[in-house]
């Protein structure tokens, strides 16, 4: 069965056969997480039996004969039983070769943080015919678009096109979170409700996100003041330092397309609105300032920067941990500076 992509990953939660062990790994643990429940509820039909679920963690899995006795044990209530096991490590895959060597109708389902491509779980479960490997890796653009739709189909409400742009551009990427907003915005809109670009920026709008735009926006135009001021209130509201590294990067990218069309020729107007999702509005008037200041060159570099600054943030360790707010902090307001030198030379 091997490896499971996006497209197929729906259709494999709902019908996943005779299959024995699942590994569901990547940085999204909220979609981790909603996966493994799809996955539990496809087994056990939508039921809590506790005589047909076992719940371990790595450490119980990982002792000796615990996994296959799990396996080939039997539901008293009958049915499939679901062993499940969080926080899965690769020091567990001895432990998994011997559970799908032995005997059981049982499904393992492991689930796990990021995975690299020579993990001892992905390498032992990617070529068995009696696996599934789903890596959950978090959506952008289009993709995270039509997964904001369908969250809110599922809601029982609809979206104008112009609302679903700034939700897909603001709402981040993390599956349960994306889930609570919707969930807070069904509840806006009412029954069968369709929310406006306004509707979303009175409910969803609130909190984090327009503080980091408005710091992101300050600091493309060299208001360092703003931006720190901005910048402290989105962290206060809960915006992770990763989180601001990535919007800051999608921002810096965004501005680099729009100059890129300046430079062609095209106006500032039109070479905005030519970016996809469009800019808000309310947002067009930074857009604008920034293209006055910033070359696609000078962008391009800020973009790198901001890639550095995200490796840099992730590079800790327990005994040298690094601090991600300070990290992302220091690349913000350096755009801030970057811009302000840019804007004196003229």
């Amino acid at each position: 069965m091997a490896k499971i992509d996006n497209r197929r990953a729906a259709a494999f939660l709902k019908e996943p056969g005779a299959c024995r062990v699942v590994l569901l790994y990547g940085e999204d643990a909220g979609l981790v997480r909603e996966r493994a429940e799809a996955l539990r509820q496809t087994v056990l039909g939508g039921g809590d039996d506790p005589f047909r679920m076992a719940e371990l963690t790595h450490e119980a899995a990982i002792r000796p004969g615990v996994l296959p006795g799990e396996m080939t044990a039997l539901a008293m209530t009958g049915g499939r039983r679901l062993v499940r096991v969080r926080g899965a490590l690769d020091s567990l895959s001895g432990a998994v070769k011997e559970a799908l060597a032995g005997p059981g109708e049982a499904m393992l389902l492991l689930e796990a943080g990021e995975l690299p491509a020579r993990s001892k779980l992905r390498s032992l479960l990617e070529p068995s015919p009696a696996a599934a490997v789903l890596p959950c890796y978090r959506e952008r653009g289009a993709e995270l678009a039509a997964t904001i739709g369908r969250l809110l189909q599922e809601q029982g409400v609809s979206a104008d096109a112009p609302a679903l742009d700034w939700l897909t551009t603001h709402l981040g990427e993390d599956r349960m979170l994306l889930r609570r907003e919707v969930e807070k915005l069904a509840l806006y809109a009412g029954a069968k409700g369709r929310l406006t670009e306004e509707d979303v920026l009175a409910c969803a709008g609130e909190g984090s996100a327009l503080d980091l735009d408005e710091a992101l926006q300050a600091a493309m135009g060299g208001d360092i003041p703003l931006a720190d001021r901005a910048l402290d209130a989105a962290l206060a509201e809960g915006a992770s330092p990763i989180a601001v590294l990535r919007a800051a990067l999608r921002h810096v990218q965004r501005l680099h397309v729009a100059a890129l069309g300046v430079a062609s020729g095209q106006s500032p107007g039109a070479a905005l609105e030519a970016l996809r999702p469009p800019v808000f509005f309310r947002a067009k008037p930074s857009f604008e300032r920034a293209l006055r200041i910033w070359s696609p060159e000078a962008l391009a570099m800020a973009g790198d920067t901001l890639l550095e600054a995200e490796k840099r943030s992730k590079s800790g360790s327990a005994a040298r941990p690094i601090p991600d707010a300070a990290v992302a902090r220091a690349a913000v307001l350096q755009l801030g500076r970057q811009a302000m030198a840019l804007r004196r030379r003229g």
